[in-house]
């Protein structure tokens, strides 16, 4: 009696402990069909990002008047949503997806930001998760039918970890509209001179 467990421990019995966000059985059981619906519309997607980064600039005086922090949470979760249900996404905080054909990245096992590592199988697929298509093979396809599918091409800086589970819609808004004003800023002084 006293060999019981050792050996069932050996075997290999299931308990009900399951590391998250590591584990094949997670992938399988996530709807990729949403995410390969978005790859092969990425062309669309693109164009519908551009016009509500549009709305979303355009919005930024109430960004800025209810304050960029304030608005985090609110519009976190409606990102979340969004971008969970059409692109399995992970919440970065600094979204690549339209330079990677509509294909996070973050949800490569080994979360590569700038290309498949040497180990893509001869059938597309992960060599970590061989069920699943290399997340690089589809955000390739995706760039090609893309109008800025070029941008694929950028090298990517790594992930900033302590952005993760931020905003990338506001951040992003945040950062066009400095550039904006600065480039009006710079526009002013050039007719002053």
């Amino acid at each position: 009696m006293a060999d019981a467990k050792p050996t069932a421990a050996r075997k290999g019995t299931a308990t009900a402990y399951r590391p998250a966000d590591v584990s094949p059985q997670r992938r399988v059981q996530r709807r990729r069909s949403l995410r390969a619906w978005s790859v092969r519309h990425a062309r669309g997607l693109e164009w519908l990002y551009g016009r509500f980064a549009s709305v979303f600039l355009a919005l930024h005086p109430l960004w800025k008047a209810v304050g960029y922090a304030r608005a985090e949470k609110p519009v976190r979760v409606v990102e979340r949503q969004v971008k969970g249900l059409l692109f399995d996404c992970r919440m970065c905080g600094q979204c690549i997806l339209s330079s990677t054909g509509m294909s996070c990245p973050m949800n490569c096992p080994k979360q590569l930001r700038n290309g498949p590592c040497g180990g893509v199988r001869a059938n597309g697929h992960c060599e970590v998760e061989p069920d699943m298509p290399c997340v690089w093979v589809k955000a390739w396809e995706g760039a090609q039918r893309m109008k800025g599918g070029e941008a694929i091409l950028a090298v990517q800086k790594p992930v900033d970890q302590s952005l993760r589970e931020t905003s990338a819609w506001l951040r992003v808004t945040a950062q066009a509209a400095t550039e904006r004003e600065k480039a009006r800023a710079g526009e002013q002084a050039g007719e002053q001179a």
